[in-house]
């Protein structure tokens, strides 16, 4: 899914149109309306501040919308200047040794 295709899926969820989340915002109604279309330049493009506001006013999952607006979220990005090594032998799994890691996890217990 893209991102402004998830967050007119979550603003319809909501019952809000686009002039009432642009309301919520502070912005205008053809920004949200470029959001969820897909139509804005590089320079446009949402900030990590504007997808917490976002978050914040569609209920929605944050780490979620910054995954999908090609931004990493705060505590994954720490972790990877922490063990940058690790994230790259992850990346580069296999899609079977990448799910047999993630059974893995899944099935230990958290600490």
């Amino acid at each position: 899914m893209r991102f402004g295709e998830r967050i007119r899926q979550l603003r319809t969820q909501r019952n809000l149109t686009q002039q009432k989340l642009a309301d919520l915002l502070g912005v205008s109604l053809s920004y949200v309306n470029k959001v969820e279309n897909e139509r804005l330049s590089t320079g446009d493009y949402p900030s990590e501040a504007f997808v917490h506001k976002l978050a914040d006013a569609l209920e929605a999952d944050e780490d979620e919308l910054l995954l999908l607006s090609d931004r990493v979220p705060v505590a994954v990005r720490q972790r990877i200047r922490q063990q940058p090594e690790a994230f790259r032998r992850i990346a580069a799994l296999s899609n079977e040794n990448f799910s047999k890691l993630l059974a893995h996890l899944s099935s230990s217990p958290r600490m």
